[in-house]
């Protein structure tokens, strides 16, 4: 973990970024000597495009996107 004030964060932002995004490290900014914020890598977001594993058992015996008849819809 790196302790900075807001005057070293501010004129070493791109050197910070870079200890953040290449060793993973936690930067604590600081103002009057008191933790303000902090910067850390983002996590790995899973691709929205791809299924999640845990669907892979799920079987469509019919096409989804089908319009229904008139009999498949629930009595009211």
């Amino acid at each position: 973990m790196i302790g900075v004030n807001i005057h070293e964060a501010k004129s070493q932002l791109s050197a910070l970024l870079a200890e953040v995004e290449n060793k993973g490290e936690v930067v604590i900014i600081c103002r009057n000597g008191k933790p303000v914020a902090e910067l850390r890598r983002v996590a790995e977001s899973p691709d929205p495009l791809h299924s999640d594993p845990a669907l892979a058992p799920v079987v469509f015996h019919r096409d989804p996107t089908e319009p229904l008849a008139a009999e498949d819809w629930p009595e009211t």
